[in-house]
């Protein structure tokens, strides 16, 4: 696990020479228990429509809608909470950011968060995440300047679907991603071609914390038990990274699917630069390139 210094962990050489090898490092311990137990608790009532809330979207596991269930056995994700105060306190926790610092450098923006749930009883197709990069995703660069950090709020295994990766396929570029054959749970696009590929699967306890890079291949089983799986994650991206115009690239076609549901969930009409700005909030250090209006194409 990570040295400390008073409150601040520090990777050693060995974990970053690890990271830069493998695209990846778990960090055992990583989140207070404290913590855990109230972003824990603030999905349970956002689940249950207990508490006014300040997420961007509550997402439903769409295999589930029929049978019954309510809660948390049925709500899968929160997307984007990073205006919500008890959620925004592990994206800007500094056992976490101070992690994502020694990766990324000292001007910190927090562009994505999730805190993704798996429910028992789930369909395997839509309870799995297809192997994917999350750099997909991503209009602006460059990769090597955004991290993820992806905690586990409890034990985390191949029986109740973990993370696994390809270790070292960072180094590898973004490939062309599809939704896999039979497979289609919105924006849960995969690559094709890369089932050969030698999986490592991270067995996290509660409280570990795996950082990885974007381009690393990655996803994730289904859940097989009676229990859940929680997890709650956070992109960072370097405030000095920018925009590209991703138009005749292969992120082209994901990012008028992301406009498209931008209009028909919310009646927003947003290019993709527009809608990663706006959810995006500086988490450390200065503003720079990310939120200059001038510095996309």
């Amino acid at each position: 696990m990570g040295q400390y210094r008073g409150n601040l962990p520090v990777l050693t050489p060995q974990q970053k020479i690890f990271y830069a090898e493998n695209g990846y490092i778990v960090i055992e311990g990583n989140v207070r228990e404290k913590l855990m137990e109230e972003v824990k608790q603030r999905f349970i009532d956002i689940c249950n429509g207990e508490t006014n809330h300040q997420v961007f979207l509550v997402m439903k596991d769409p295999s589930l809608k029929k049978t019954g269930v309510k809660g948390e056995y049925l709500i899968d994700k929160l997307q984007d909470f990073l205006r919500d105060d008890i959620l925004w306190k592990y994206a800007s926790d500094d056992r976490v950011v101070d992690i994502v610092q020694e990766i990324i450098g000292p001007n910190i923006v927090a562009v994505h968060s999730m805190l993704i749930n798996k429910p028992p009883n789930a369909d395997a197709g839509s309870s799995l995440h297809p192997m994917h990069q999350d750099m997909h995703y991503f209009p602006f660069q460059p990769s090597d300047k955004i991290v993820a950090s992806w905690t586990a709020l409890e034990r985390v295994d191949e029986n109740n679907g973990c993370l696994y990766v390809v270790p070292g396929s960072h180094k590898g570029p973004l490939y062309k991603h599809t939704y896999p054959d039979g497979f289609k749970k919105n924006l849960y696009h995969g690559v094709q071609g890369f089932e050969h590929l030698k999986k490592k699967f991270v067995i996290m306890n509660k409280g570990d914390t795996v950082f990885f890079h974007p381009h690393l291949l990655h996803g994730s089983g289904p859940n097989k038990t009676q229990g859940f799986r929680k997890a709650i994650s956070c992109h960072y991206a370097s405030s000095d990274c920018e925009f590209i115009n991703v138009k005749g690239t292969i992120q082209e076609k994901l990012a008028k699917e992301v406009e498209r549901d931008t209009r028909k969930v919310f009646g927003l009409e947003m290019t993709i630069t527009e809608l990663w700005r706006t959810k995006s909030r500086l988490v450390r250090g200065r503003l720079g390139k990310f939120h200059d209006v001038n510095s996309h194409l």
